[in-house]
């Protein structure tokens, strides 16, 4: 499953996400992120995807492609 797939899966299962709302342009904030919820998703990635996000600043702001890549930049310096 790609990086993309497993955050669309963790934003539909955790939060309720429309799945036909997540592109890689949806803002955070269209997908009805606040804070909190961006911070639970930041762990749930970790979780789930054995990444390091703490040095990651997610805003509602961000796009969902912004934080596929992010999550990219970190599974490749894991690697």
């Amino acid at each position: 499953m790609s990086t993309a797939d497993e955050i669309s899966t963790l934003l539909v299962a955790n939060f309720g996400t429309d799945p036909a709302a997540i592109r890689p342009e949806a803002s955070l904030r269209d997908l009805r992120l606040d804070s909190l919820a961006l911070e639970e998703l930041r762990l749930l990635i970790e979780d789930r995807l054995g990444v390091d996000l703490d040095d990651v600043q997610l805003t509602s702001r961000d796009t969902v492609g912004r934080l596929v890549d992010a999550v990219h930049v970190h599974r490749k310096a894991a690697a």
